[in-house]
């Protein structure tokens, strides 16, 4: 009778109609960056309107996501739209639930402040016609694989990503930058390997695809005849997307070498795939083997809490000690999701959204005092001293360093209070000894390159150019930090909306599927 009702009366057809409607909306951030990418293309002898154009695309799309979540969060109903009006698991399904959404907002803020920084940037690379084209592709991929439904469509926007960001690499200014564009290239060819080889053992053992239907037919069957090696398979996959340990060796070439544009937005936001799918693994696909794939994040989350700082202390270039500082730093959101409990959940996800933030902000700063040094480079040999007439950068980098550390009034000091009050409410006590004494070295090897920069006397033969990048993208980012120190409530209560959502998989079946 209820179906008969809800096809039936015009008064039905017409909700039909609007919750249609508004599903289409979820087209939004993938669209308008790709559509905005094809325009970008067209006008790429025309560098100024290109450059207008592009940024106005990012601005666009960066509202429509915040506007989604808005909407998606006050009415507790996610945005569900079927490809060609056929109902899951049969078509393309893209999902804009809570979660997908919290990193689409996430990728999008940072990518419009990443857009920013490129437009000011002195890289010669950042001028070539398609270098804000690839810029839109690579956000149109990552958002593509937070929203989409079903997991072989996530393979083909991470390859997107993949795409973009190897070709972006490929053209930077540095020497290195074409090999490590092959390295990223070919461990993401690994990875994209391991992807098809889980994607493969699913389908044949499920007979789906779609995400929604395969955590519906894994819980009537959840030990179907490859899940095992489906499982091994997408781990790996997203251990190399994260560059967890052990497979985190392409990450500080790559991020050394890659214009800053680019390896802010990798080491900030394009990392959080793989975050992304350790939850969708953990908690809707998988959920009869939760607990040793828990286990496993959390012995991999202290290793590279442990790996990753200490390598940051002994490296020699600034964007490498960032880039092992990622290692570091998405060990701790690692460690959340291991934990599992509902607050243990709100701190990653908090501490996942402050990190892009805040390491999109240093490694603009690391490219902002590389661009002033009289030979162009992110070497503590060359960029030793070079900050000293330039006290503004040297303030938003101590603010950075204290964020990074997790000091007060800065976000980063919500997120490590709310990782660590989940790890004393799970009584988790020598995980919170190990990561609380290593989290130190957050501050030591910050601490180090700011008083180089900042106040030794640069090495014979370097001084600092008159201009260089703009610092605009780093203002804008370090105040939001602070904003968010001081007035966190906002993005605390999103993340526990979402992290309840991500704990009840069965309301995510039953929106995808309709039941």
């Amino acid at each position: 009778m209820r179906d008969w009702f809800n096809f039936q009366s015009p008064i039905s057809n017409l909700y039909y109609f609007h919750m249609t409607i508004d599903s289409q909306l979820i087209l939004l951030p993938i669209f308008v960056p790709l559509m905005g990418a094809g325009v970008a293309l067209l006008l790429r002898k025309r560098r100024p309107y290109q450059a207008a154009w592009s940024l106005g695309t990012m601005l666009l799309s960066c509202v429509a996501c915040l506007w989604l979540f808005g909407v998606v969060w006050q009415t507790g109903r996610p945005l569900v739209w079927q490809g060609g009006g056929w109902i899951a698991p049969f078509g393309i399904t893209l999902v804009g639930d809570l979660l997908s959404l919290f990193f689409v907002v996430m990728t999008q803020v940072v990518m419009l402040m990443g857009m920013i920084y490129a437009l000011g940037s002195q890289d010669k690379a950042v001028k070539y016609p398609a270098f804000l084209v690839l810029f839109l592709t690579l956000c149109t991929g990552l958002t593509g694989t937070f929203l989409t439904g079903d997991i072989f469509n996530m393979f083909v926007f991470a390859e997107l990503l993949v795409i973009s960001g190897t070709v972006l690499t490929a053209i930077a200014d540095d020497e290195f930058g074409t090999e490590a564009a092959y390295k990223y290239f070919y461990m993401s060819l690994l990875a994209s390997f391991f992807m098809l080889l889980g994607i493969g053992c699913l389908y044949v053992s499920y007979g789906t695809l779609n995400m929604a239907d395969l955590a519906a037919r894994i819980q009537v069957q959840p030990n179907g005849l490859l899940l095992l090696p489906a499982i091994g398979f997408l781990l790996a996959t997203f251990m190399i997307k994260s560059a967890v340990f052990p497979f985190h060796f392409w990450q500080p070439d790559f991020h050394a070498a890659s214009p800053t544009a680019v390896s802010a937005m990798l080491s900030s936001v394009v990392v959080k795939l793989g975050v992304y799918g350790f939850l969708r693994m953990s908690f809707l696909l998988f959920v009869a083997q939760t607990a040793q794939i828990r286990g496993l994040l959390l012995v991999l989350g202290i290793v590279g809490i442990l790996f990753g700082g200490l390598s940051a202390i002994g490296t020699h270039n600034v964007k490498r000690m960032l880039a092992y500082s990622t290692l570091a730093q998405i060990g701790f959101v690692l460690v959340g999701i291991g934990w599992g409990t509902p607050l243990a959940l709100t701190a990653a996800l908090v501490f996942a959204f402050n990190h892009s933030l805040i390491k999109a902000a240093m490694l603009m700063l690391a490219g902002f005092v590389a661009s002033r040094a009289s030979i162009k480079s992110a070497s503590f040999a060359v960029v030793t001293g070079v900050g000293r007439p330039l006290p503004a950068a040297g303030i938003l980098f101590f603010v950075g360093s204290l964020a990074l550390a997790g000091i007060p009034p800065t976000s980063g000091f919500i997120s490590k209070l709310l990782l660590f009050s989940s790890g004393i409410a799970a009584e988790e006590f020598w995980t919170l000894f190990i990561i609380g004494i290593f989290s130190i070295l957050t501050l030591v090897y910050t601490m180090r390159a700011f008083m180089r920069i900042w106040w030794q006397q640069p090495a014979e033969g370097i001084s600092t150019k008159p201009a260089g990048d703009h610092l605009l993208a780093p203002i804008l980012l370090i105040g939001l930090i602070l904003l968010l120190g001081m007035w966190a409530s906002p993005l605390v209560e999103a993340a526990e909306a979402v992290s309840a959502w991500v704990l009840d998989p069965a309301a995510y079946v039953a929106a995808v599927l309709g039941n």
